[in-house]
């Protein structure tokens, strides 16, 4: 199967291939060995992210303090 590029630098994926991966809208791109790699990424709602990360930092027993101090540290302020 072939996939023709246009003058926009877009891909079309054939049907059979895009069949293959019904419900997936995004692919994550890459390139190696000059080849280029299409992985299937499922995208969740921002509610579902925002509660898986409260999730890990309550796991990790981080404090508000904790992230205020980190925030000011990437911002440069703490180092």
């Amino acid at each position: 199967m072939l996939a023709k590029k246009t003058s926009k630098n877009q891909l079309t994926l054939p049907k059979k291939v895009a069949g293959a991966f019904e419900g997936i809208d995004y692919f994550d791109v890459s390139v190696k060995n000059r080849q280029i790699i299409l992985k299937p990424v499922r995208v969740t709602p921002a509610e579902s992210t925002l509660d898986t990360v409260r999730d890990k930092v309550a796991t990790l027993g981080l404090k508000q303090g904790d992230i205020e101090d980190a925030i000011r540290w990437a911002r440069g302020k703490g180092r």
